[in-house]
């Protein structure tokens, strides 16, 4: 094989942008068209990675790079055995340790010859070279730049001529060219296809409704919930959302302006429950300078801050009636007047409505304005408790852990199958805003290490246990005590779990503990397992 069909077959790898692994092999496969060549083989640098087990171990000065055996090509004098693989005692060297760790450390290339008739050094497998009638070695560094990409070897069964020599250090020298484009293309594709899912996740995320951006759950609940932000999201229906405190009113709210032609414009929030009878014309309306007692200049209210955009009107049960007339007429007419002044103003305002109240018995009872309900349910929505959708804690405490994991400096938290079971046998009263506090103090807790929650049922007994101790005893208890009324404790759990762990009202779950953590302690303290007799 001449020189130049070698060095064409390069070029032609160069430029298909062939695979490492297919260019490595490659590259032994035309080194060994030459006839006399018995064996080929190329080692890169790379990480330590199979130390523990390395044969090499022993002579190796460090472990954090080494020579990986990466192509090898050749056969047996008999033609029976064909070397193609990347295993057995040389798949690694260190580097400076034998030959070819040698040609690694010092760039250097190394030849031998007359190997049948003399004895080297560096000649390992004496017996092997004896049986495949080798004569001649070459191996020569793998240089990029000024980087040592690794080593190419050649065993040849005739002794190596000088010309021979020369032509496989060029060689390398083109291989090394290679390898490096080859290292550089794959890089390339890496980053492409790295940026190819992140384009698709990033129109995946831009195709879904902005308005989901401020919402988590994957519940069916919650599914028809997002399905009616979408159905209404782009309209100027009035909206009045209803549900329990800590539901995330305010959340839809914000995901229902996101999703509307207003999104440029503003999102301004009242809270009724927080506006006195005596300020509620001023917030809502605004007032000129002079107009009472403390207005030291003009001030626009909320309703004209909001023009053009949307009027979030939070806890919208509390307003007085009094206030409530005073309300409808801004809403009906989009007109008002600012506090001492007689000018009549105009707004355009989109308005969103959301209470913890059952609006319909407080209008029956007398507390709130039957047209004022009417004006406000054009389209509702209930958001259900957390306790109706617990398939939504999963992703919501990952959203948290995230959140806050974040804001401590800390790694993200892993959650437990554990962890989710017993996030998931909580009530929650307080709902998604009572989880995220529980996930808050299970992290302040955690200090970047392991979480465990602990659940306010547990957290509440214990404060309830602790004062029962104080009334009790003042005084400082021994960790003999403690031992003693942990044991206590636990015997107690047992006895109304039937002993039973796991599960529903499992003594795990009573405790707010893991499983296998109690199993732990009753073993620690010598709890027997099932009621004496």
């Amino acid at each position: 094989m001449t020189t130049e069909i070698a060095f064409h077959s390069i070029t032609e790898l160069i430029v298909r942008k062939s695979p490492m692994q297919e260019t490595l092999q490659a590259i032994v496969s035309q080194t060994l068209k030459q006839e006399e060549f018995a064996l080929a083989r190329i080692w890169l640098i790379d990480k330590g990675d199979i130390c523990d087990s390395c044969v090499m171990r022993p002579e190796c000065p460090n472990q954090e790079l080494c020579l990986h055996l990466t192509a090898s090509v050749g056969k047996s004098r008999a033609g029976e055995k064909v070397w193609t693989d990347a295993d057995g005692n040389f798949k690694r060297f260190p580097i400076g340790v034998r030959k070819i760790g040698y040609v690694a450390e010092s760039g250097k290339s190394v030849y031998l010859d007359n190997l049948q008739t003399t004895k080297n050094a560096w000649i390992v497998r004496e017996d092997w070279i004896k049986a495949e009638k080798i004569e001649g070695f070459a191996a020569h560094p793998l240089k990029f730049q000024d980087d040592i990409l690794g080593v190419k070897a050649v065993f040849s069964r005739k002794n190596i001529s000088q010309e021979s020599f020369e032509w496989l250090k060029i060689f390398a020298e083109q291989a090394s060219i290679t390898i490096a484009n080859a290292r550089a293309f794959e890089e390339i594709e890496k980053l492409r296809q790295k940026l190819e899912e992140e384009n698709d996740y990033l129109k995946e995320e831009i195709g879904e409704n902005l308005q989901h951006k401020f919402l988590i759950g994957k519940s069916p609940v919650w599914t028809k919930i997002l399905q009616q932000i979408e159905l209404v999201g782009t309209s100027d229906a009035t909206v009045l959302l209803t549900g329990e405190s800590g539901t995330g009113k305010e959340m839809v709210a914000r995901a229902l302006h996101e999703a509307s032609l207003r999104k440029d414009k503003p999102l301004v929030r009242v809270n009724c429950a927080a506006i006195s009878n005596e300020l509620f014309e001023s917030e809502f309306f605004g007032h000129i300078k002079g107009a009472f007692t403390g207005a030291f200049k003009d001030r626009i209210g909320r309703f004209q801050l909001a023009d053009g955009g949307t009027i979030f009107l939070d806890e919208i049960g509390e307003l007085p009636l009094q206030m409530q007339g005073k309300l409808l007429r801004v809403l009906q007419e989009k007109q008002f007047e600012r506090v001492g002044e007689d000018k009549t103003r105009t707004v355009d305002v989109r308005i969103i409505a959301a209470t913890n109240r059952d609006l319909w018995a407080e209008v029956e009872q007398g507390n709130f304005r039957q047209d004022l309900f009417y004006r406000l349910s054009v389209f509702p929505i209930h958001l259900p408790p957390l306790r109706e959708r617990i398939e939504d804690i999963e992703p919501l405490t990952k959203h948290f852990l995230e959140q806050f994991a974040t804001k401590m400096h800390c790694k993200v938290f892993q959650l437990t199958v554990d962890d989710i079971k017993t996030l998931q046998s909580y009530s929650y009263p307080g709902n998604v805003r009572e989880l995220q506090n529980i996930v808050e103090r299970a992290i302040i807790l955690a200090q970047c290490n392991r979480l465990s929650f602990t659940m306010p049922q547990v957290l509440n007994q214990m404060i309830i246990t602790e004062n029962k101790e104080v009334e009790v005893k003042k005084s400082i208890l021994t960790y003999s005590d403690l031992k003693n009324l942990e044991r206590e404790n636990i015997i107690e759990a047992l006895q109304k779990s039937n002993y039973r762990i796991y599960g529903n009202e499992g003594a795990a779950e009573i405790l707010g503990s893991k499983p296998t953590t109690l199993i732990s302690r009753i073993k620690a303290l010598e709890i027997p397992m099932r009621p004496s007799d």
